[in-house]
């Protein structure tokens, strides 16, 4: 298994509409091959801020099943604007 790990950073006053939004794009997510689950974490100390944890089969599940598939540009659409900045993401085994 490999762990995805993405703190993510909203712009300030939006984590409501970008919870609705992850509700949407966690339905892309889930249907990808060698998806395996996920948790979106809302920060206590620091407003606006989330974690996000996904667990993979393989690296190559998410670096190219899931962001090479259409299902990827949706979630960019649904979420990509709500960062501030862009998250990093890195991977652990």
């Amino acid at each position: 298994m490999i762990l995805e790990v993405a703190v993510l950073n909203i712009r300030q006053g939006l984590s409501e509409e970008f919870e609705q939004s992850f509700a949407q794009a966690a339905r892309l997510i889930a249907k990808t091959k060698g998806y395996g689950s996920h948790e979106l974490k809302k920060c206590i100390e620091i407003e606006d801020q989330y974690i996000l944890l996904v667990n993979w089969e393989t690296l190559k599940n998410h670096e190219v099943d899931f962001r090479q598939s259409s299902d990827y540009q949706e979630w960019s659409k649904l979420l990509h604007h709500f960062y501030e900045p862009f998250p990093e993401v890195l991977h652990y085994y």
